[in-house]
């Protein structure tokens, strides 16, 4: 039996998660997936640079927040295993952190069991559920069995809601998530915008929208509503590659980026 048996990957489509894993070099994408990434390099040369910086704005954050003592994550919108993964640099540093990933995508059910490979201390589990139901996730037995609800939680939405347009009630999703956590979570973020490039992010989000997923980008402004009612930590919200970045991190301009990205911590 293969991973995926059972499993329909639907490999006649590109596939959002497929096609960043393309980005960043993984080989876990089909020939749909491949095409339809090059044709989002060919009017957004720079979407490998982009998905390298939101990787690493990932580490940054949860390493911040597991050394600031927050030893439980739920990772929303997860994607196709590349290690490090969030369990494993959270559990570097907390070997004790319990971790759940959350996604709907069957190419990361697929390889779920990568996932679920962490310290001996701590906890990793993995629930097939959609962003746009929060209660598909926050009610999941997996996750009630991992994570407790009742003390902090650092919820990871990163490089997800621009997949969720308005019309699918982005920020009431977000707050519902938001609504279920304990004083003292964590919210860390990051989503595309057209603030640096326009017309190539607009080109880009069309070859999204046309291959089958939606794709809104939004400003500054619009994304830090996401945060509204949380106290957004130091350096605020940034270009994603501006966020403490670590020495030797990739360098890229604003353009290159395409996304902002911030902390929260909830009062």
């Amino acid at each position: 039996m293969t991973d995926f048996d059972g499993v329909d990957l639907e490999v006649d489509r590109p596939h959002s998660a497929r096609m960043y894993d393309y980005y960043l070099g993984g080989v876990t994408n089909f020939a749909a997936d491949r095409e339809a990434a090059g044709h989002a390099i060919a009017v957004f040369p720079w979407a490998p640079t982009a998905a390298r910086v939101n990787r690493a704005f990932m580490h940054r954050s949860t390493r911040m927040l597991a050394r600031a003592g927050i030893g439980q994550f739920l990772d929303v919108g997860t994607g196709i295993p590349t290690s490090p993964n969030l369990h494993e640099v959270a559990q570097d540093t907390d070997p004790a952190a319990r971790v759940v990933y959350a996604d709907n995508d069957p190419i990361v059910l697929a390889h779920a069991r990568a996932l679920l490979i962490g310290t001996a201390q701590g906890q990793t589990a993995y629930v097939q559920a959609d962003v746009t139901s929060p209660q598909s996730v926050l009610s999941d037995t997996r996750l009630k069995e991992t994570l407790d609800l009742t003390q902090p939680v650092a919820l990871s939405l990163n490089a997800l809601l621009h997949f969720v347009p308005d019309a699918l009630g982005a920020y009431e999703i977000v707050q519902e998530f938001k609504d279920a956590l304990a004083p003292g979570s964590a919210l860390a973020m990051t989503h595309v915008t057209a603030d640096f490039a326009p017309q190539e992010t607009a080109r880009v989000v069309r070859v999204y929208t046309e291959a089958g997923t939606p794709v809104q980008a939004r400003s500054q402004a619009e994304f830090a509503r996401f945060l509204d009612g949380w106290r957004i930590v130091e350096p605020g919200v940034v270009p994603t590659q501006h966020w403490r970045p670590d020495p030797g991190d990739e360098t890229a301009s604003d353009t290159e980026a395409a996304s902002y990205a911030a902390v929260a911590l909830k009062p």
